[in-house]
């Protein structure tokens, strides 16, 4: 009687012991969740899961012509769970596809051989790319928000005093504005200290600060926006640093000197920017 129970006993803990295994393996990797445009396929969990905050990726667009999208990344990858049913790749592929489309996406790429889909989505002023790769037992999802490039890394003064030295002006990024307004934020202030110190350490330099704006709105708003603008970073130079107002002359161009197309956002925002020119 002892041993049959010692040996039903060790049954079911060998039992609980694979349970315990299974449910493991069909855990979500720690620290994952999914899409928040897209649910999960039933009886799949996510054994894989990376987010890059600023990234690009090759997608496959029309006509089979290569895009490369950049802005945030976020990379999932599902894995069946033990024992459960096959869906089969197709099954997957076009539950996606449908799903994306009734929120408004576009299948802009759909390859049977391959088993991959490329949906574009334009929702709320976002769009984000949207690529599915898929087998029996696993698919992948590599979603791509774009978006253009914050700056934050800010040209030295030393670095601006060559350029101005070689060429007469030098573009500053890193200066921020909200829309449609003059008021410098805050996070400016790496920016403004650069320029601060190329003005102490060359004591007869003197410079037209000149706002420009990319197209959006009436250019006659822009001229005065960007002029307001220049006059904000020089009130900054003034007030802060210490630097002689007399040095310093404000002027706007609104967007007649573009340095990218104002088609695309990556284009506007590098022709919002202040330009230092030598006097």
């Amino acid at each position: 009687m002892r041993k049959a129970l010692v040996v039903l006993l060790g049954a079911m803990m060998s039992l609980s012991v694979a349970v315990a295994a299974c449910s493991a393996s069909d855990a979500d990797k720690p620290g994952s969740k999914d899409h928040p445009l897209l649910s999960r396929m039933p009886d799949f969990h996510i054994s894989d899961y990376k987010f890059i905050d600023f990234d690009n990726h090759k997608f496959n667009g029309a006509d089979k012509q290569r895009v490369i999208v950049e802005g945030h990344k976020l990379y999932i990858e599902y894995r069946l769970n033990k024992d459960a049913t096959v869906p089969g790749e197709l099954k997957i592929r076009r539950n996606i596809q449908e799903a994306l489309k009734k929120i408004g996406g576009t299948v802009v790429f759909d390859d049977d051989f391959n088993r991959t889909s490329t949906i574009v989505l334009e929702k709320e002023g976002k769009e984000t790319w949207i690529e599915v790769r898929t087998l029996d037992k696993i698919y992948r999802l590599t979603t791509v928000e774009k978006k253009a490039m914050t700056q934050e890394v800010v040209a030295s003064a030393e670095v601006m005093n060559k350029d101005i030295s070689a060429t007469g002006h030098v573009s500053v990024y890193g200066i921020y504005f909200d829309t449609a307004k003059s008021d410098i934020k805050p996070e400016s202030d790496a920016a403004i200290v650069e320029i601060a110190k190329l003005l102490q350490g060359n004591a007869g330099l003197k410079l037209y600060v000149v706002g420009h704006t990319d197209n959006v709105g009436s250019f006659d708003a822009n001229m005065q926006l960007s002029r307001s603008r220049a006059e904000a970073v020089i009130k900054e130079l003034v007030a802060k640093h210490r630097i002689a107002a007399d040095r310093l002359k404000p002027y706007g161009v609104s967007s007649l000197a573009p340095v990218a197309s104002n088609d695309t956002d990556e284009g506007k925002q590098k022709n919002r920017r202040v330009e230092l020119v030598k006097q």
